[in-house]
């Protein structure tokens, strides 16, 4: 009498799309997104090597549904650093912090997310675009909040908005880079807002 071989550990995962993309993320940490293999990524979710194309058409893909992946776990790291703070000053430091603290620790997601490639200016992916308005909308209202507590100017709070973006993102860029050190970005951002 034969035995037959144990049945595939394809769908041990319950939600075999959220686990590919958990690995995706996982294999972020060390490998930049245009590095990811798939061969790796099953590996990694412990899935057969055919399962990414049961959600993906292809390896671009996976690696845009992972972008977004990313996109999601950036801006909740941003609204809970925010949900912390009631004073406007610090809601508006712990925003700042909650995206240059992402870039640092995850410095490929961070990459993928800003990848013209992935997700091209002025043109979101239908799945991008409500994440990028919820982040954009959240920086907005800590603006407003700082504007009504005096923390900053009261006028133009939208050019306001995308200048302290900038200057964050920047920070982010440098401390990614290894030219600041992470704990020089909290007192960078309260002298700029303080300005």
């Amino acid at each position: 009498m034969s035995r037959s071989n144990p049945p595939a550990r394809l769908y041990h995962h319950g939600n075999l799309r959220q686990a590919l993309l958990d690995a995706a993320f996982q294999l972020l940490a060390d490998t930049p997104a245009h590095q990811l293999s798939l061969r790796e990524l099953t590996r990694t979710a412990e899935v057969s090597h055919t399962a990414p194309y049961h959600y993906f058409e292809d390896r671009t893909g996976l690696i845009k549904a992972v972008g977004v992946e990313c996109m999601k776990r950036f801006l909740l790291a941003q609204q809970e650093a925010v949900a912390q703070h009631s004073a406007a000053l610090d809601q508006l430091v712990a925003l700042g912090m909650a995206y240059i603290r992402f870039a640092a620790d995850e410095p490929h997601a961070f990459a993928l997310i800003y990848d013209p490639q992935i997700c091209p200016p002025g043109q979101p992916s239908d799945e991008m675009a409500p994440l990028i308005a919820a982040n954009e909308a959240l920086l907005g209202t800590c603006v407003a909040n700082a504007q009504a507590a005096g923390v900053l100017p009261g006028h133009q709070p939208q050019p306001l908005a995308t200048a302290l973006w900038g200057a964050v993102h920047g920070l982010a860029q440098l401390v990614m880079a290894g030219h600041l050190p992470l704990d020089a970005a909290d007192p960078a951002l309260r002298a700029l807002v303080r300005t």
